[in-house]
């Protein structure tokens, strides 16, 4: 029989429940319900609507995978530093401990970071980035972080070198959709609705200061460009476009200051086509596949394999 890791991921606007062995990958996922016009969840909601769906999320998952489970993992925390804390993730962190308490197998803790690291890096096929230092970016509703990753046991450290001071990539683009009439969360809409773009307003220039930079200026762009009578594609264009000249930038200073090391990209925005055109482009990065580039419990699940695999291969 096939051995197996269970994990769960219970972020702002995702339940996810994974099962990962070398033969059998499977995922139990969905989105949390956001009111219309709305731009997030308070993380009351969001916790009580994890606790409501995780079980049946769970049965799901079980109904299709007939493996043995030898270990349990779990997001415990937006990120691997002491402060890092959002009480979503408790939902799913404490479903994880009661299942490896019944199941009597280990249960290891993780970051929702590191998980998006190792769904990229594999869903990429590129798991060997994991055992050698690199760049990534974590780009996400509520994260636009560039990371100098190293290896730590299974897993990576890492460090934040980069990124916004302020608005998320993420932010940017959901308000923007809900500006536009789209539902939240935005981003395949927004890509979608750039497509059809016929003319092409110039990309904000956004400054750098190093690694660093901050998008909040964009977001009066755009409402001063919906007001002018901007067509929703062309300000849709100008959005993306805007953000993928930024990261490129910034990217290729990072490569500069660490010449060598391979990028990886990671996180719900990530899946941007246009971004994902322009970085592989003029960066090489590489790219986690688009329905693992959101948020998923697949990367836990993969960290923990390899966890317990580490002590009992």
């Amino acid at each position: 029989m096939m051995r197996g890791a269970l994990a769960f991921d219970t972020s702002n606007y995702t339940t996810s429940v994974a099962w990962f062995s070398p033969e059998e990958q499977i995922q139990s996922r969905q989105l949390l319900e956001v009111p219309a016009g709305a731009l997030g969840l308070r993380q009351q909601e969001a916790l009580f609507q994890h606790v409501k769906r995780l079980p049946e999320l769970t049965r799901a998952l079980f109904d299709r995978h007939s493996g043995e489970t030898v270990a349990v993992g779990a997001s415990r925390a937006p990120r691997e530093i002491e402060e890092s804390y959002m009480p979503c993730f408790m939902a799913g962190c404490s479903q994880a401990r009661v299942a490896a308490h019944t199941l009597g197998v280990p249960f290891f803790p993780w970051s929702h970071q590191q998980g998006h690291l190792a769904a990229a890096a594999w869903s990429a096929g590129r798991m060997e980035l994991l055992e050698r230092p690199f760049l990534a970016w974590h780009l996400s509703g509520g994260t636009t972080e560039l990371l100098k990753a190293t290896p730590q046991g299974s897993a990576v450290a890492v460090q934040a070198i980069g990124g916004t001071t302020d608005l998320s990539a993420g932010q940017l683009i959901d308000r923007t959709g809900v500006l536009l009439g789209l539902s939240f969360p935005a981003g395949k809409a927004l890509d979608a609705l750039s497509g059809q773009a016929r003319g092409e307003l110039k990309p904000f220039r956004v400054k750098t200061d190093g690694l660093t930079f901050s998008l909040s200026g964009m977001e009066n762009q755009v409402k001063a460009k919906a007001e002018a009578g901007a067509e929703p594609q062309e300000i849709a264009r100008f959005v993306l476009d805007t953000l993928a000249d930024v990261v490129c930038r910034v990217t290729a200073a990072a490569q500069d200051a660490y010449p060598g090391l391979p990028v990886l990209c990671s996180g719900g925005v990530s899946s941007n086509s246009r971004l994902r055109y322009i970085m592989t482009e003029f960066c090489q990065a590489v790219f986690a596949a688009p329905e693992y580039a959101a948020d998923n419990a697949m990367g836990t699940a993969i960290l923990t394999y390899r966890a317990w695999e580490s002590t009992h291969g």
